[in-house]
């Protein structure tokens, strides 16, 4: 606000409430020095939702003291979070290589949203149109988020893995899609061996590399024609 504009604000609060008007032009000039020193970065209004006036009438609406510069003051600051939490940087135009150029237009573009020049920039949303009809064919063509080739490479580190993937590509039933009634390994876990100890006692499980005959068995009982997808 310039001092013309601190003025008129301070008359429109002097309507509404009598409490905050000088009558001697010394204290009054005074008054509005002191408001313009703590308001000179605060506007009058903006475009975007902004009315120094609308925040005064608030204050005299919902508070039994008389209105300092602080009440204007405070909202301005809530306005201006406001609007830099609900914004998203766009790229800017200048040239990325130009780091002088990128920081200005940024810095620019937050000014004029927290100032209330312009609009907060959100997020670009997904739309409800039609998929590029190019990601249908790629799909098929590989079947996984893993192409065939990255799979073949890292069969020999993944080989429990592998051997599910080849039975359901051939189209022999997937053991590991049940659970296994003689280890108790749960579904997509492999079976498990028991180590034992030089005392004959148990000392834990070691993973299997091939399946057990009877969760073989309960797979193929269970499989009907479908195949299990593999990520």
């Amino acid at each position: 606000m310039d001092r013309r504009e601190t003025a008129a604000l301070l008359a429109y609060i002097g309507r509404l409430d009598p409490r905050t008007i000088r009558t001697d032009k010394g204290e009054a000039a005074d008054q509005i020095a002191q408001w313009h020193e703590l308001l000179g970065d605060v506007p009058l209004s903006t475009p975007h939702g902004w009315d120094a006036r609308a925040a005064a009438l608030q204050h005299i609406r919902t508070s039994p003291y008389p209105i300092v510069p602080a009440d204007i003051g405070r909202p301005w600051e809530s306005y201006r979070r406001d609007r830099i939490g609900r914004h998203t940087d766009p790229t800017p135009a200048a040239d990325p290589d130009d780091q002088a150029a990128w920081q200005a237009e940024l810095l620019r573009a937050r000014h004029a949203v927290a100032t209330g020049a312009a609009e907060p920039a959100s997020h670009r949303q997904l739309t409800s149109g039609r998929p590029d009809p190019r990601l249908e064919a790629r799909l098929k063509a590989i079947g996984s988020c893993i192409p065939p080739a990255v799979r073949a490479e890292l069969a020999p580190y993944r080989t429990i893995r592998a051997a599910r993937e080849a039975a359901i590509a051939e189209g022999r039933p997937d053991a590991l899609s049940v659970r296994c009634d003689w280890c108790l390994a749960q579904v997509g876990e492999p079976c498990r061996r028991r180590r034992v100890g030089l005392d004959g006692g148990a000392r834990g499980y070691t993973p299997r590399a091939t399946p057990h005959p009877s969760r073989l068995g309960l797979a193929a009982a269970s499989h009907h024609g479908q195949q299990p997808a593999m990520a």
